[in-house]
């Protein structure tokens, strides 16, 4: 394989993927009960207050997607992907078991790992990170520990912070 076949590679998948969040944030912002209908549903999972937490996950799927397709500060990108996905399947999915027809964080945890490969591997050559000379700087070890464990510290932050189910949802 050559260098152009997995730069090809690695930038369709990180356009894919980044592409796939972005949607899910715009559709938040956009799509069904929009803002304030997210804002609702945050509530009803513990995730307080719903309307702060609806505008931030909206705007980090949006961003955090749309700077993964692009390849610009990849690593940061990743540590989005993996706070996001972390709470979703923390708050939303965790009892559901693993398969995603049943409810399950399976797809959190393709996202997540997406983020965290295209980190450490780097966002290739076909990426606004090479052309600003980002990429040999904060690949590899750099991009495994900015998006994996600065992730999951936001996560767990976010979560420490805000998560207030019911007590019939804690149960």
């Amino acid at each position: 394989m050559t260098g152009t076949e997995v730069d090809f590679a690695v930038a369709a998948l990180r356009v894919i993927a980044g592409l796939t969040m972005a949607a899910h944030g715009l559709n938040k912002f956009f799509g069904g009960g929009r803002i304030p209908g997210t804002g609702r549903w945050f509530d009803s999972i513990g995730m307080r207050p719903g309307r702060v937490h609806a505008l931030l996950a909206a705007g980090t799927e949006t961003a955090a997607g749309l700077l993964l397709a692009v390849g610009l500060l990849t690593p940061f990108a990743g540590a989005a992907f993996v706070a996001l996905m972390a709470v979703a399947s923390y708050t939303v999915h965790r009892g559901s078991g693993f398969f995603v027809n049943a409810n399950g964080w399976e797809y959190n945890l393709v996202l997540a790992t997406i983020g965290v490969f295209v980190a450490t591997a780097g966002p290739g050559e076909w990426s606004l990170d090479h052309l600003a000379g980002l990429a040999p700087s904060i690949d590899g070890w750099p991009g495994l520990a900015i998006s994996l464990i600065g992730g999951l510290l936001a996560a767990a932050l976010q979560l420490a912070f805000f998560y207030r189910p019911s007590n019939t949802q804690a149960g």
